[in-house]
């Protein structure tokens, strides 16, 4: 190979390398931390947005929702964060979506070896086994936009990370068009063109991760709407830190299923809130201890891996804020975790606000199907 191939194809392998090292500050790290668990709901539904003229009529009720209300509680799942770039877990291309899709390739692709050359052929008939698989890989791999995109092709220790890097914020990111002569892309920039001032492979395009992550429009509605004693209280699933760092205080939100950010006191509950990952899963030391005056405890991770019970005074704080509420609106979340899926019905009305169908769907005041950012 020239030295121009050689370069160009050290680049990839560099970008490769540095997202591996990302992998624990992803939503993707966060999702590997997990033990292995087989229930994750239903994954990939459809998802849909009303039209410009329901969707103005179904914000009017909103609206007058809102304001016949004095308890306000707001339930937040992964999709108020999508917008930030960390993907969600169920949507069409969410983690455990993409996990589902991964395994059940692998499957396919055993069988298929399995019953390679077994089945009888027609006398005259071309063996064109070989041809099919690949037809039906590729026909995967458009289905689902890439294979390579989507991690069909990586590596055990890249499969569930991959589709962090295919988030929006990620996507967004545009190249500089090089043309070479003919009008085609060549995908070269200035910054990695033989001869240009650059002797190294050029740095990779910012990966998003929790670190990175900037609270969004919702998050800073929510926020203000807190503040304003419009919104009465928030409870989040969400493990991405976003609520706090929007300035949402924490005895105005439950944290339900721990923060990557987050490590507490295991003797006097004291909470710790970092700007880094804190990288642990299922209340495991972090090797620090509480400075509160005459304290002194071990710190530990907050993060829930599947079997780990809810924090108690923010699962009660949150029973009875729904119990209170006479209005719950329900943002980005697919409501089938359990036990949180089900605090919308302890309120006397709830709005669902998620592209994808709910298991409550039957029992809401309200279904708006659009992006949260929006609709807020």
């Amino acid at each position: 190979p020239s030295p121009e191939q050689v370069f160009y194809r050290s680049v990839p392998r560099e970008r490769q390398r540095r997202r591996r090292e990302s992998v624990t500050m992803s939503s993707g790290g966060y999702a590997n931390r997990l033990s292995e668990y087989e229930n994750k709901g239903v994954c990939g539904l459809p998802e849909s947005v009303e039209s410009e003229r329901t969707l103005n009529n179904k914000l009017a009720k909103l609206v007058d929702l809102v304001k016949e209300s004095n308890h306000i509680v707001v339930l937040t799942g992964a999709g108020v964060s999508t917008s930030a770039g960390i993907p969600d877990f169920r949507g069409p291309k969410g983690i455990w979506t993409e996990e589902e899709r991964t395994k059940k390739a692998k499957k396919g692709g055993r069988k298929k070896r399995k019953g390679k050359g077994k089945a009888k052929k027609r006398r005259g008939e071309k063996d064109t086994t070989g041809a099919k698989e690949e037809d039906a890989a590729s026909a995967s791999a458009a289905a689902d936009g890439s294979a390579c995109a989507n991690g069909e092709g990586a590596k055990d220790g890249e499969e569930k990370v991959s589709v962090f890097y295919n988030s929006p914020s990620r996507s967004a990111s545009k190249r500089k068009r090089s043309e070479d002569g003919n009008g085609v892309d060549t995908g070269v920039t200035d910054a990695n063109r033989v001869g240009s001032n650059s002797e190294t492979a050029p740095a990779a395009a910012p990966v998003p991760s929790f670190e990175s992550a900037k609270p969004t429009f919702t998050h800073r509605a929510i926020t203000k709407l807190a503040s304003l004693d419009i919104i009465k209280y928030c409870v989040t699933q969400n493990v991405d830190g976003l609520h706090r760092r929007s300035g949402l205080p924490r005895s105005k939100h439950a944290v339900l299923h721990g923060c990557v950010f987050t490590e507490k006191c295991e003797k006097c509950g004291e909470e710790y809130f970092h700007d880094r990952d804190l990288g642990g899963v299922s209340f495991k030391k972090t090797g620090r201890q509480c400075t509160e005056p005459g304290c002194g405890g071990d710190l530990r991770d907050t993060i829930l891996d599947w079997d780990d019970a809810l924090p108690e005074d923010d699962w009660e704080r949150s029973q009875d804020e729904a119990e209170a509420a006479d209005l719950i609106i329900t943002l980005g979340t697919s409501l089938r975790i359990e036990p949180a899926g089900s605090l919308p019905l302890r309120a006397k009305k709830f709005v669902v606000v998620n592209l994808q169908v709910t298991p409550l769907d039957d029992d809401a005041t309200l279904i708006i199907r659009e992006r949260v950012d929006r609709v807020m």
